[in-house]
């Protein structure tokens, strides 16, 4: 590929943190049972009128200034296309006019992506077919249709073609979400379908500026999914340019078996015979709404990133995995309030990638990390209590208490690091010769015959302690 540059364009669609849907007061909730966060607005009934969700208007604002955005006028037009996740035979979304235009994304690794839009319209509902392959309509049998999705407000971030690798892309996305869950825009989670990702792939020679035909990969669900559908898509490209043939342009689908088919020609705008939403007056946001709403912006990813690098002196990809978890809020707290900034993060990097930890109260967490550093808990029985803590809500104490959590006494931990001596006379005399490695047959026998209570450090110190 080292004669070609690849041209990639993402368009994300993010379904906004609202507790009622666009236009209705139906519930914005995941994972209840099919077609029951459903009203005649929903389903497009005769006489049911859409009413604005101002939280929505709120919430796309928030991620145009975060994305450095111009706030601008905007109107709703109706999308028409006919399926069956859209009971209307329409979709309102914003066309010529959106809500947020102009901004940039800054990745880590310091490339600038344009952003050229970002607007607002309502989620269609969720068909699953079946009989067929790969969930797809082609081959199958029959289809169910769940409208609970149908009217949930979404904001569709629509990027430059300023990204130029598969590894840009996925940073952009990684980017873009941990921007959405620092606002709280957004729980973005590419597993349940709140955050998806659609990209258009085209590819030139290098040092050319035209823009050849592209390919549009839709609903991409995952980061791997992104960067290997984006890879061998670029690879088909370069394939047809270099046997003389050119690609059509198409929507294409990611299939996990590592190839993308086609879906069905690429669409153009006057498919979808926009025209303005008769039921929607102009949507203008005054200057002080707008000057409100940047007024509470949160700490975003980029700056957490480098205050952890000044508060812990971690290097720049931990603090990025730490923000990345959204947990960048919960560390600073706790270390403002006393914790140890390196157990802090230790916590956060490999013991909290559990749901509910970005919940997790700061003092709490601060607590615990002064029981580990005192003594009162091992680190073994760290993690125990902070996985329940999450779970439970409850402060560290209490729950060390429950389980009986209490530090050995010396001595008592002494006799089983001998005892583990004298049960492994070989590993003893190999530790003693100098190999350090050796040195966790005896941490874990005492680690078992404590059930977990021994303190690790203290083991290995009474362990340098026997050797001399």
């Amino acid at each position: 590929m080292t004669d070609w540059e690849v041209v990639v364009g993402l368009e994300v669609h993010v379904e906004l943190a609202t507790e009622t849907k666009l236009f209705s007061h139906a519930p914005n909730r995941f994972g209840d049972d099919p077609n029951t966060n459903i009203t005649p607005v929903c389903l497009g009934l005769p006489g049911s009128l859409p009413v604005l969700n101002r939280r929505a208007v709120e919430l796309a604002m928030t991620i145009g200034l975060a994305l450095g955005c111009e706030i601008q006028p905007s109107v709703f037009h109706r999308k028409n296309y006919f399926y069956p996740d859209m009971p209307k035979d329409y979709q309102v979304s914003q066309y010529d006019r959106p809500i947020c235009v102009d901004g940039v994304l800054d990745l880590p690794n310091g490339t600038s992506v344009g952003i050229e839009r970002a607007h607002l319209e309502e989620d269609a509902g969720k068909t699953t077919h079946l009989g067929g392959e790969d969930g797809r309509i082609h081959g199958a049998q029959e289809a169910l249709v769940d409208y609970n999705r149908a009217g949930v407000p979404l904001l569709e971030v629509v990027s430059r073609p300023d990204i130029r690798s598969a590894e840009d892309a996925r940073a952009y996305v990684e980017e873009l979400r941990a921007i959405l869950i620092a606002t709280e825009a957004s729980e973005a989670r590419l597993e349940e379908g709140s955050m998806r990702v659609d990209a258009n792939v085209s590819v030139r020679p290098v040092g050319s500026q035209e823009l050849r035909t592209r390919c549009e990969i839709k609903n991409l669900n995952s980061l791997r999914s992104l960067q290997r559908a984006v890879n061998y898509e670029a690879e088909r490209h370069i394939n047809l340019y270099e046997a003389g043939e050119e690609p059509k342009q198409e929507t294409r689908h990611w299939s996990e078996d590592g190839r993308t088919h086609t879906l069905r020609s690429k669409e153009e705008a006057n498919d979808y015979r926009y025209f303005p939403e008769p039921d929607l007056v102009l949507l203008n946001p005054d200057t002080r709404w707008i000057e409100e709403i940047a007024a509470a912006m949160p700490e975003l990813p980029a700056q957490q990133r480098e205050n952890l690098v000044a508060l812990a002196g971690v290097d720049m990809d931990t603090a990025a995995t730490v923000v990345s978890k959204g947990l960048a809020h919960l560390v600073s707290t706790a270390v403002d309030l006393g914790a140890n900034a390196g157990r802090a993060i230790i916590h956060a990097v490999q013991n909290l990638a559990i749901d509910g930890a970005d919940n997790l109260n700061p003092a709490h967490f601060a607590e615990l990390i002064e029981m580990e550093h005192t003594g009162a808990l091992t680190a073994t029985q760290s993690k125990m209590v902070l996985a329940e803590m999450v779970e439970s809500g409850l402060d560290p104490a209490s729950i060390a208490q429950k389980h009986g959590f209490e530090s050995m006494d010396s001595s008592e931990l002494e006799e089983m690091v001998d005892a583990a001596i004298a049960e492994n006379p070989d590993a003893w005399e190999k530790f003693c010769e100098g190999e350090e490695k050796v040195q966790g047959v005896f941490v874990g026998a005492v680690m078992k015959a404590s059930k977990g209570q021994a303190d690790g450090k203290a083991v290995s110190s009474i362990l340098r302690q026997r050797r001399g």
